[in-house]
């Protein structure tokens, strides 16, 4: 079994007794010097008062033993609390000797439940897609594929059907169902003439309208404390609106198997083993409101719960806000494209796969930009050159541009050991990773940063982006979307700094090459986890910049 931080936490806290948590990680490379987790003096002394923690407890600390927990070296108290350090080459040599299971999702004992993902952007033509529904678009996809990855089966909707928005998508690396068939709207049309208000005035309704039902009842049935705006008393019903509730209902009755994952449809699929989530701009919501409802007022069947993530407006900086989610990906790419000509001094556009390599860039930026903000938060863009500089460490440039470097790396490790300077790659298990020793430099090399801060916890990280809080009261849900792209960041810098810092191929001597190697085996996993990350954006690894 994996080694987790979670476990660790977990059985570090029972240790101390019945409470609530007290002990937590430490990030920061100035404490990671001298202690692993901390349980902070304030709250020991609220646990035990002015007594020190008892001897018996801080034994059973450095004795601590149990699935995923990892090796305890010391405790002792400090001025700061009780310090616990992990005796770290065991650690290395656990989670470097089986870098798979810590590069990939903790796949959980028993299925999720059945998500269906509306994005109503999607109903539009790419040039009428303002940029907070661009960032719903790329949210949802976001979300999709994290819970895909944690085998939670999900339906995408709507199918698009302009035909010029699969084209975008793809150029966004946004994968989302083309449509095939219309989904039957002959008994919801039938339910929604029975719950017609009749018109004072037939000519007063547009063109294409059926009615207009009134829903002020479910909105005081189901409670305004729920979420439900207070002034939602009636929707117009119209066609396109039946439609929508249709492909809604048809996704919800007629779950179809994800050949993907090749997981069967459950006996109980049905409406209330499922859940739905609206991914909505904050501009979208309020007619979203009005669908859900009329959804519970037209079919008996609509699911029980109905969920609203809501992204937060986005604002752009100095240039007006009618700028669509097109214009956005062409200026990007062209200051993708310009900074590589002024970089290299020459003009690649004749270039197809520098061409491509521009692509992945400009969508790594725009991703990173539209996804490192909670989508429930306001956010800013700034869309001067400086935002795609790998220079910048904020930025998807920069963590392509890491990932490269990863690349070529390895690429000359292969192109050396071709020509003899070094040996073949020995056997994991022959590794001394007690070589990984650089607790005590200082500044530290970084290793241990690199395995405690981004290789240890990825798949907790992974867990918590695909955590939906289904049973949480409300109309609205939260999702942790932005933790990828976060940490993917902070992954890329830890990195910089240790490439910057160390020098990983040193001279071709016998005895170096056994620290060479378990250095290159902790730069593997790197690798993995960069990989497995930008995958969960839709990104593909880029081997030079």
């Amino acid at each position: 079994m994996r080694l987790g931080v979670e476990e660790t936490l977990g059985a570090l806290n029972a240790a101390l007794g019945p409470g609530g948590p007290v002990w937590f990680k430490e990030t920061r490379a100035r404490h990671l010097r001298v202690r692993d987790f901390l349980a902070p003096r304030r709250a020991l002394e609220a646990r035990f008062g002015d007594d020190q923690v008892p001897e018996r407890v801080v034994h059973a600390i450095v004795g601590l033993q149990g699935p995923g927990v990892a090796p305890v070296l010391s405790c002792a108290p400090t001025p700061a609390g009780l310090a616990l350090q992990l005796r770290r080459s065991a650690v290395f040599e656990r989670v470097l000797g089986a870098v798979a299971a810590y590069a990939a999702p903790t796949v959980p004992a028993a299925p999720g439940p059945r998500v269906v993902l509306h994005c109503p952007a999607l109903r539009g033509s790419p040039c009428a897609l303002r940029l907070s529904q661009l960032r719903a678009v790329l949210v949802a996809d976001h979300l999709a594929r994290a819970l895909h990855a944690h085998r939670v089966s999900v339906r995408l909707v709507p199918a698009v059907r302009d035909p010029h928005m699969p084209t975008f998508l793809q150029q966004l690396r946004v994968e989302w169902p083309a449509a095939s068939e219309r989904a039957a709207t002959e008994a919801l049309r039938s339910r929604a003439l029975a719950e017609l208000t009749p018109a004072r005035n037939a000519e007063a309704l547009p063109p294409g309208a059926l009615g207009r039902v009134y829903l002020k009842e479910l909105v005081d049935e189901r409670g305004r404390t729920t979420g439900y705006d207070p002034k939602l008393d009636s929707c117009l019903v119209t066609e396109d609106l039946l439609a929508v509730l249709a492909e809604l209902q048809q996704a919800v009755q007629d779950w179809a198997e994800d050949s993907s994952l090749g997981l069967a449809a459950a006996p109980d699929a049905g409406a209330d083993s499922c859940m739905v989530v609206h991914v909505v701009s904050c501009e979208e919501e309020f007619q979203q409101q009005k669908l859900d409802l009329l959804w519970w007022k037209l079919d008996d069947q609509a699911p029980l719960r109905q969920k609203h993530l809501v992204c937060g407006p986005v604002k752009v900086a100095g240039a007006p806000g009618t700028l669509t989610a097109p214009e956005y990906y062409e200026l990007r790419h062209a200051q993708v494209c310009k900074a590589s000509a002024l970089k290299r001094g020459r003009d690649l556009a004749q270039d197809s796969a520098w061409m491509e390599i521009f692509r992945v860039l400009s969508v790594a930026t725009i991703k990173f930009e539209m996804l490192s903000t909670a989508p429930q938060s306001q956010l800013l863009l700034a869309l001067a050159d400086s935002s795609i500089s790998t220079k910048g460490t904020k930025s998807g440039t920069f963590v392509m541009y890491n990932c490269a470097r990863l690349a070529t790396l390895f690429e000359s490790y292969k192109c050396s050991m071709e020509q003899g300077l070094y040996p073949t790659f020995p056997p994991v298990s022959s590794l001394d990773f007690s070589l990984l020793h650089d607790e005590h430099p200082s500044p530290p090399q970084g290793e241990w940063l690199l395995l405690f801060n981004s290789i240890l916890p990825f798949p907790d990280m992974l867990s918590q982006t695909a955590a939906l809080p289904c049973t949480a009261p409300g109309l609205h849900i939260t999702a942790r979307t932005e933790m990828v792209c976060k940490f993917l960041v902070q992954l890329s810098m830890d990195f910089s700094s240790y490439y910057n810092r160390v020098h990983i191929l040193g001279e071709p001597r016998p005895h170096l090459f056994g620290q060479m190697f378990a250095r290159l085996q902790l730069l593997r996993a790197v690798r993995e986890v960069l990989h497995t990350g930008l995958a969960m954006l839709g990104l593909p690894p880029l081997s030079h910049i």
